[in-house]
């Protein structure tokens, strides 16, 4: 799809005389040699410079003997240019000669020479002579090799012939022709020469890279012309097979695949192409020049490749025609009039010409570009022009998106092209809404001017035809740099305006915007009214949003997107080398092209999505949505993007969608998310929309939505099934309420209930319809929804004719059981008056609390009905309500006992009190109450039963100390008839064995201190210098691994995660995939870990956290007993035990001291808290350092 435009043109004059010419790629300047009144001048043209000022180099007297230069070479790093003489001679000219002469003929060949090339590195230059030898020189003009050119030489190929090119080897049969093998040729070429253009020239050309050289050469009129090809060594690798009319220009491709020939026939020309193997590999047919036919009068002089082997120049004696191929296709681009090129040595599209008088050198630049028409809507047709020589290819790719080398129209032109342009023409046809366009095509004398109107399916039509240079470039030349100059120039500059600015693209892939950098690595752009659309060399498509109520704006206000195709709208994965043909905003369409040709219509999120906002800002819903229905977008955007504004437009989406199949698609669609927030997250930078609040507090997305289409749809008979799938797409779906709408619909008479039937049926699980249609009672509508059921109507007939024969209550009970609606059932059971079975189905189906409700007003029915709920508490263990349902029941006994199993013994002494129960019973219960409250540890409570129930004062005095309530026991005992007595038989020996019992405990947890702290920072120690070792050991005991052992991760070994998070339950960074990894986990195995957590058994992964985990406990422990112990102490000293005072005493404090140094040591301040082992999948977040309290004693025991 692309054209060459020429982007730059200059050139100079001289006198008659230009024999060669050269580029110097060192300062882009041209070096050519003329000749004038016998003297050879060699000089240097900088384009920057006035063209009538030339920098001469050197001149010298020319041979008096005739003479032909053959090759002219420039080397910018050594300043010296390389002359080579058909005569033999090799002559140097030195530009800034330092010791050594300006001007020397470093060699000679006797023989002559016939052609000459220098290598693409110039360190090796390859001559021919005319005594047919071949020899490499180096850049130092010292012999390499010298190989003889023989005919022995075409024995190298072994081209091997089957035979099919001989009569007696072909099959005459019928239908012989479709049998033959397509890719066999129908004769073989045995190498005759052409008859017209045979020059019996060599020619030299080089490989890409250097490694091999092919020479094309006919060393003896009886022996066909071949090409061979050399190492870059001399040794010769492959010959070309014999190729009938094969003349001398060559030109190997730089890409190195391919060597291209010209191959005359009697009728016309064509080239033909060589792999290095010298094996055929496909031509293309050369198209007759003008005025001449197929003539042999104008020869071909030589074939030359672009730097980038995009373009094949192919030399007439007058003109230069440029060649490019796609998709398989060969286009001719140019053809300009004048006949030798030489292409620039580094820049692909840059070229220099020598008129055919030789009295002027030109310089061109061109370029790639696509011609396409207006993008701006309603215009975007996607108008496409591509030249090709006569024929102009036309194509509106919204109307037909034809591939190239094809295309919708061919415009067959007078003249060879070599620009083209559209515009949109001013005037409309007033029948026709479609715009028409004008192309102009530019050849080599004028311009040819045509329309295209894309209402019709007429090609285009010759509207003006415009011969006279100045009125031509009045209508379409862009700049001219010579008055007389018949070559042509671009129609269009190289840059492209917008609201935003002046976009240009630089050849090295910086994108400009007002003459700033905007972006670089871009490969071609287009400009919509909307966006910036480009290309990178990462091969993203990328869109910047443009501000068209801004008139000018600096490249730093364009956000360029971040390369993230897989979040951002804004950028997209695109094939490798595609770029950009046209964009058409309307049907939010993109076209590239790809390297190899072939066109890709794509339609990216970012057009469409800016389409649809736009739409939706317009309260064009229809398009909106029908967009959306095209491309596959969420429609939740049509609410999302504007939520307020849809809520308001309701009416008008219906009155616009108005298709009741589209409006249930919106409706099926809706779900909570936000898409404009999420996956649609709007990029364009502007203030942030503040979110619209919710209407109703409490009511999500989707119901609003759908309550504001019921409320819009209500009075509307033809919407009958949009209010239906209103009520089912809700969130929960309120299917009572859609089938209530077909209710209506059936009392109505309507003649849309089977179809709503139906369509419900549709939206939701019929088997959960069948049921709501239930449980509404109506068996009518229950009946049709199991109809468009796969239920057996053997099975829902009876079923449903089983509830009418049913009373109305009767059948409301039958129903709501059958539905599991217990609770309702019950209801209609009480209407029924049917008590027993009331109390059958109550506890049945355990409904104590709803049937007292209902019988709350009826106290035999209550009291009935609770003396059930109170055998049902007491038999599930709830004591407590057991016991108050019997103490409501005046059954004391029952109550009693329920509150003794409760551990309420107040409760239960006190209601056995109002049981006439033997006084022996009585304080059976009360014994078995104190036992029991010891059992539990409750001192206290044991002491005060023994003390007012039992009437046992030493027992009671004796629990109280035990509970280290001293204060309470002292108090009984001085209550009693012999205090001193108990003082010394039951108080002081119960505050002895307290006192046995503290100290024991604090010399255990001062031994757990003293082992347990130094042992946790040595394992962190540990984990710190070698977390390997710590978390794995040594599982092969210091040995080597055998080499014949696979350390691959396996799906078994990366099952648990990594080494570290092995034992943490933390599988990955992401939530998502912690979860993935803790599923794979089974039950069992997870018991297993919890189990060796529970251990911490000594060197495994868990012992850090169970000592830290034990500590923790230690510090809860000593916390718990302070106050106890502070009791203990002051009832020693007042006991007159002081120093078993102040050894409990100092015995606390010192605990305490150790606690609050190991809890620093381990946890540290408390602002960091050190995680031990992680926390499993599931685990609380890991508690802070414990507080440890501080233990005051009594002062008086430290002096």
């Amino acid at each position: 799809m692309r054209n060459l435009r020429c982007m730059s043109h200059a050139f100079t004059r001289t006198t008659s005389g230009i024999i060669a010419t050269a580029w110097d790629a060192s300062n882009d300047s041209v070096v050519w040699l003329r000749e004038d009144d016998g003297l050879l001048r060699l000089l240097r043209w900088v384009e920057d410079d006035d063209a009538d000022e030339l920098h001469p180099i050197a001149s010298w007297d020319a041979s008096p003997s005739p003479y032909e230069v053959l090759d002219l070479h420039f080397s910018g790093d050594t300043e010296l240019a390389t002359i080579i003489f058909d005569n033999g001679d090799i002559v140097v000219v030195r530009e800034n000669p330092t010791n050594e002469e300006k001007i020397e003929i470093v060699g000679s060949i006797d023989a002559g020479i016939s052609a000459a090339s220098w290598s693409p590195d110039d360190e090796i230059l390859v001559i021919t002579t005319k005594a047919s030898t071949i020899i490499y020189l180096t850049r130092e003009f010292e012999e390499l090799v010298s190989v003889e050119l023989t005919a022995r030489d075409i024995e190298v190929s072994d081209h091997v012939s089957v035979g099919w090119g001989k009569k007696e080897t072909q099959f005459k049969g019928k239908k012989a022709r479709a049998l033959q093998d397509p890719t066999v040729p129908e004769t073989i070429d045995d190498g005759r020469l052409a008859v017209t253009n045979e020059l019996r020239d060599t020619t030299i050309s080089w490989r890409g890279d250097g490694a091999y050289v092919a020479v094309n050469s006919i060393e003896d009129s009886a022996q066909p012309r071949i090409i061979r090809i050399y190492s870059r060594e001399g040794i010769l690798e492959s010959v070309s097979e014999p190729v009938n009319g094969l003349v001398g220009p060559l030109s190997w491709r730089p890409a190195g695949n391919l060597l291209a020939g010209v191959q005359i026939f009697e009728d016309r020309r064509q080239i033909v192409f060589f792999e290095r193997n010298g094996l055929r590999h496909g031509q293309y047919p050369l198209r007759p020049l003008d005025g001449l036919g197929h003539g042999g009068e104008v020869l071909i002089r030589s074939l030359q490749w672009n730097v980038d082997s995009t373009v094949l120049a192919v030399s007439y004696d007058d003109r230069v025609q440029l060649w490019t191929m796609g998709n398989y296709h060969w286009y001719l681009k140019q053809e300009i009039m004048e006949p030798r090129i030489k292409w620039h040595p580094e820049k692909p599209l840059t070229c220099i010409l020598t008129s055919k008088s030789r009295d002027r050198i030109r310089r061109f630049k061109y370029k790639f570009e696509i011609c396409a028409g207006p993008i701006l809507p309603p215009f975007d047709y996607g108008v496409v022009a591509v030249i090709d020589g006569k024929i102009l290819k036309v194509t509106p790719l919204r109307q037909a998106n034809i591939p190239p080398p094809m295309s919708l129209y061919e415009i067959a032109l007078n003249a060879n092209a070599n620009d083209v342009s559209i515009r949109l023409e001013d005037s409309r046809k007033a029948d026709s809404q479609l715009p028409r366009f004008r192309i102009l095509v530019l050849h080599s004398k004028g311009i040819f001017v045509y329309l295209f109107d894309v209402s019709t399916s007429q090609p285009p039509s010759l509207s003006q035809d415009i011969n006279d240079p100045l009125e031509a470039r009045g209508i379409a030349f862009s700049k001219v740099t010579e008055p007389d100059s018949p070559v042509p120039l671009a129609l269009d500059e190289s840059t492209t305006k917008a609201s935003a600015g002046v976009f240009q693209l630089t050849d090295s892939g910086s994108l400009l915007v007002n003459g700033k950098v905007l972006v670089r690595g871009c490969t071609s752009y287009l400009v919509t009214p909307s966006h910036l659309i480009f290309t990178t060399s990462q091969h993203l498509l990328k869109f910047v949003h443009i501000f068209p109520e801004t008139e000018s704006m600096e490249s730093t206000a364009l956000e360029i997107p971040p390369d993230t195709p897989e979040s951002d709208e804004r950028c997209r994965s695109i094939e490798r080398g595609a770029k950009l043909v046209t964009a058409m905003p309307s049907i939010f369409a993109v076209v590239l092209q790809m390297p190899r040709g072939n066109l890709e219509t794509i339609y990216p999120r970012a057009l469409v999505l800016a389409g649809i906002r736009q739409s939706i800002n317009e309260r064009n819903y229809k398009e909106a949505f029908m967009a959306c229905r095209t491309q596959r977008v969420d429609m939740n955007i049509l609410h999302d993007h504007q939520p307020e504004q849809f809520l308001a437009s309701t009416r008008d989406f219906i009155d616009q969608i108005k298709k009741v199949e589209h409006i249930d698609l919106f409706l099926s669609s809706l779900r909570e998310e936000d898409v404009s927030k999420t996956m649609y997250r709007e990029t364009l930078r502007a203030a942030e929309r503040q979110d619209a609040e919710a209407t109703s507090i409490g009511i999500g997305k989707v119901n609003r939505i759908c309550n504001a289409f019921l409320e819009a749809l209500s009075g509307r008979r033809a919407n009958a099934k949009n209010m239906i799938t209103a009520q089912v797409c809700k969130n929960p779906p309120d299917l009572d309420a859609g089938l209530l709408e077909i209710v209506r619909l059936r009392e109505k008479g309507s003649d849309q209930v089977d179809e709503t039937v139906e369509h419900i049926c549709f939206l939701a699980d019929v088997n959960r319809l069948f049921d709501n249609a239930l449980g509404l009672y109506d068996l009518q509508l229950t009946l049709l929804i199991a109809q468009q059921s796969q239920k057996d109507p053997r099975e829902y007939l009876p079923f449903l004719q089983n509830f009418q024969r049913m009373g109305p209550l009767r059948r409301k009970f039958s129903i709501d059981d059958h539905l599991g609606r217990f609770r309702k059932a019950l209801g209609y059971l009480n209407d029924l008056n049917e008590f027993d079975e009331l109390k059958t189905y109550t506890v049945k189906h355990n409904l104590y609390q709803d049937a007292l409700t209902f019988c709350r007003y009826d106290e035999n029915k209550y009291s009935s009905i609770m003396q059930l709920y109170a055998d049902h508490l007491k038999s599930t263990s709830r004591f407590k309500e057991a016991a108050t349902a019997f103490h409501y029941l005046n059954d004391h006994t029952q109550a009693s006992e329920c509150y003794r199993q409760a551990n309420q013994w107040q409760d239960s002494l006190s209601t056995a009190s109002l049981i006439p129960v033997a006084a022996d019973a009585l304080r059976s219960l009360a014994e078995t109450l104190a036992h029991s409250a010891i059992e539990t540890k409750d001192f206290h409570a044991a002491a005060t039963i023994h003390l007012d129930h039992l009437h046992d004062v030493p027992s009671a005095a004796k629990y109280f100390c035990k509970g280290y309530h001293f204060s309470s026991a002292f108090r009984t005992i001085t209550l009693s008839p012999q205090p001193a007595d108990l003082l010394t038989s039951v108080f002081d020996p119960t505050l002895a064995e307290n006192m046995a019992s503290i100290t024991e405990l604090i010399a255990d947890c001062k031994a757990q201190l003293i082992a347990q702290i130094p042992r946790i920072l040595e394992l962190r120690e540990k984990k710190k210098a070698d977390p390997l070792a710590f978390f794995e050991g040594d599982v092969n005991e210091g040995k080597d691994i055998p080499d014949d052992v696979s350390l691959a991760p396996t799906d078994a070994s990366t099952m648990g995660g990594s080494l570290f998070t092995r034992y943490t339950g933390r599988t990955g960074t992401m939530a998502g995939t912690a979860e993935t990894g803790t599923s794979r986990r089974s039950s069992k195995g997870r018991r297993r870990e919890e189990r060796k957590r529970a251990r911490g058994k000594k060197g495994s992964v868990y012992e850090e956290e169970y000592l830290v985990n034990s500590v923790r406990r230690l510090v809860e422990r000593i916390n718990s007993v302070g106050e106890e112990v502070g009791r203990l102490v002051e009832w020693l000293v007042r006991r007159r035990m002081v120093e078993r005072g102040r050894a409990v005493e100092g015995g606390m404090k010192e605990v305490v001291a150790l606690c609050a140094k190991g809890v620093h040591e381990v946890w540290g301040d408390g602002k960091k808290v050190e995680e031990v082992g992680g926390a499993a999948e599931g685990e609380e977040k890991k508690e802070g350092p414990p507080t440890v309290k501080e233990f005051k004693g009594l002062g008086f025991l430290n002096l």
